[in-house]
């Protein structure tokens, strides 16, 4: 039947309404886009049991179909928002931790110096992503033992295995003021082929939160461990735990040489959820405790932009579940990856406390150098708690200063105290200490002199020709009891003019003191500093030294260009 003019208006309004309704009915039903608050964080897990089954007490992480969380992007620069997640970029949220330098002391009144070996190399890798991001870096991110630690510089190796490490050192004038002296101390490990390194127990703990999302995180992450894996073998064992809002099993304990079934866990690994890593720790060392092997390297090698949200956030419970897990041989190394929320202080502490060493990774290379190149030094331990300490002549000595080390200083008493924790040392590790030193009589000091004080104590003359003793202790793998060398620093041993390596690690400790505001050399300014550095480059093999040159030059233009950055 023909349909008339009114029945056709009917029929159209009808069509309308209904499609009104199920606008409606979609606007309705859309779910809504996830808050902070709607994320509850679950309770934190209790102590790990005794080693089971992994499958018995562990669930397999979700890869897949969790929700998403905004990644928090950052002003150094911010990397790319995930897929329709239209948010405002966040504030700079990194946190360092900064203590002051070490200051200026009379011999006289304090002759011992005492600190504990660092190689963590973090701060300079960390620092020059923000250079090469246009970014002057915060005075608190610039560590500068970690700066000058981040070069070889020859030292010596040994060449008798009893004793782990070989030391020597160098006296010579400060390119900065030659009325004062630079000493440097140097120490290197044995070096040792990688077919003869022991088995590794490994766990990778993996954060996998929504703040990792970016590219300069979670992807670069994996490639980094995908550079690791084929250098693994059939004694060594594998896991994998993710964590975000929860932690998870991604892959259980597996043979080394399973590279296939490694990598395929590693490329499945999404960003999503808030970030559970107190959860996440307690997991990895619960794996790490069921393929303990006893003479082999038992380490938990945690990946992180560190942003703990959720779970054990505390982070005096985090340093006292580190450091009892250190306590049962499973020792912890941190991995820092990406911007704007990275938690440097924390990771950087973790590391020290679980007697790992902590690293920033900004590129693929920089994550062959680390997980690679320096493989042994890395994963392994020749020396634990290695203390260095110094007592200088205060007839020969006005003055000294300790280059760095500024959260590694020890008190004197705890030199010999085996109860005291200290760093370790990786086969083929390097660890250089610089001191400034002010002679006896060299119109350089820099305190006040002392009204009342004596200022030309008795040296015995046995002793007389002596700058300083030089004292270092360390225990072998598996002891409890220290072992001691000593070795005297003559004042007849310096150079009139310093090597290239002593010159190297001048200009790399003057970078440092730029970036921190050139307070501590105020004699030396970039143009000198880069000159220092300019000369003392040598071979430079693979161009790590020109490329410390060019960041330099880069540094400069950003320090005179722009305020002090922001570290909160």
């Amino acid at each position: 039947m023909p349909m008339t003019a009114v029945s056709r208006a009917v029929l159209a309004s009808a069509v309308l309404l209904a499609l009104a309704g199920c606008a409606k009915q979609v606007v309705q039903q859309a779910p809504p886009q996830p808050r902070a608050s709607d994320i509850v964080a679950p309770p934190s897990p209790p102590s790990p049991p005794a080693p089971v089954s992994s499958a018995a007490v562990l669930h397999r992480v979700q890869v897949s179909g969790s929700r998403m969380a905004a990644p928090r992007p950052s002003a150094i620069p911010p990397p790319p928002m995930a897929p329709g997640i239209g948010v405002q970029p966040e504030v700079n949220r990194e946190n360092y931790q900064r203590p002051d330098d070490n200051p200026v002391k009379a011999t006289a009144d304090e002759p011992v110096s005492t600190f504990s070996v660092d190689v963590d190399t973090g701060s300079w890798s960390n620092v020059r992503r923000m250079l090469e991001a246009g970014q002057r870096p915060p005075a608190d991110a610039v560590r500068s033992e970690e700066f000058i630690n981040s070069f070889r510089y020859g030292h010596p190796a040994p060449t008798d295995k009893s004793v782990p490490f070989a030391f020597h050192t160098e006296l010579a004038p400060a390119p900065w003021d030659t009325r004062r002296q630079l000493l440097m101390i140097g120490i290197k490990g044995y070096e040792l082929p990688r077919d003869a390194l022991p088995p590794m127990n490994l766990v990778f703990l993996i954060d996998t939160s929504g703040s990792m999302y970016s590219p300069d995180k979670l992807p670069l992450l994996k490639k980094a461990f995908a550079q690791l894996v084929p250098q693994l073998r059939a004694q060594d064992k594998v896991a994998i735990v993710s964590y975000a809002g929860r932690a998870g099993e991604v892959l259980p304990p597996t043979p080394g040489d399973q590279h296939a079934r490694i990598l395929a866990a590693l490329e499945k690994l999404e960003a999503g959820g808030s970030t559970n890593g107190g959860a996440g720790i307690q997991l990895a060392y619960t794996l790490a405790r069921q393929s303990f092997v006893r003479g082999g390297a038992n380490r938990v090698i945690l990946a992180t932009d560190g942003d703990f949200n959720v779970g054990t956030v505390d982070q005096g419970a985090l340093e006292t579940l580190v450091a009892d897990q250190r306590a049962s041989g499973i020792a912890l190394t941190t991995l820092g990856f990406g911007t704007g929320n990275y938690n440097d202080a924390l990771a950087e502490k973790l590391a020290n406390i679980g007697n790992g060493n902590h690293a920033y990774v900004d590129s693929v290379s920089q994550a062959r150098k680390v997980l690679v190149e320096q493989m042994g030094g890395t994963l392994y331990t020749i020396a634990n708690d290695v203390k260095i300490q110094v007592e200088f002549n205060p007839a020969q000595i006005a003055e000294y200063r300790l280059i760095g080390y500024e959260n590694r200083v020890l008190a004197n008493a705890d030199f010999a105290n085996d109860k005291v924790d200290a760093g370790d040392i990786g086969p083929g590790h390097e660890v250089t200490a610089l001191y400034e030193l002010t002679p006896v009589g060299s119109g350089a000091e820099q305190l006040p002199t002392r009204r009342y004080a004596d200022n030309t104590p008795a040296v015995p003359a046995a002793v007389a020709g002596e700058v300083a003793e030089l004292r270092l202790r360390y225990k072998l793998p598996g002891q409890d009891e220290s072992k001691l060398l000593t070795r005297p620093v003559l004042a007849a041993a310096a150079r009139r003019t310093p090597s290239q390596s002593l010159q190297w690690a001048a200009a790399i400790a003057g970078f440092a003191d730029q970036l921190r505001g050139g307070q501590r050399m105020p004699a030396w300014n970039w143009d000198k500093v880069i000159q220092t550095a300019q000369g003392a480059r040598g071979t430079d093999a693979n161009g790590e030294r020109a490329a410390a040159v060019q960041l330099m030059q880069l540094a400069r233009g950003l320090v005179e260009t722009s305020p002090p950055a922001d570290a909160d």
